[in-house]
Order: structure tokens, then C-alpha cells, then sequence
């Protein structure tokens, strides 16, 4: 089974999969708030680097 479809997205199985992945890992502990700000504070700045480098500060508190 492919993770993409034939046009080019992702097979609802493999959604479920990481739906449910994400689930038992906020369930048990591997993901939790802090860890999910990091993870967006990073993305913000991955994305937006020019503003980054103006001196913005991208950190969600």
C-alpha cells in the first residue's frame, strides 16, 4: 500500500495513522505542550527566517 494516492495525497489510512500516533504519544506522555511550542516557535522561525534575522522574536510563550 502507498502512502500517496494517485493524485498525490496522503491515503486516509495513513492520516488515521498519524492521528492516532499522535493521540497515544500526548496519551503517554512523548508529546505535551512544551514540546509543541518548541515545535512551532522552530516552524515559525524555518518559515519566516527574514523576520528572524530583523531581530523579531517568533517564540510562542
Amino acid at each position: 500500500m502507498a502512502i500517496f494516492s494517485r493524485r498525490g495525497r496522503y491515503s486516509w489510512l495513513f492520516i488515521l495513522w498519524v492521528i492516532i500516533g499522535i493521540v497515544v504519544a500526548w496519551e503517554r506522555a512523548y508529546l505535551t505542550a512544551h514540546v509543541l511550542k518548541l515545535v512551532l516557535s522552530a516552524l515559525l522561525a524555518i518559515f519566516l527566517w527574514p523576520l528572524v534575522l530583523l531581530g523579531v522574536s517568533l517564540h510562542i510563550h
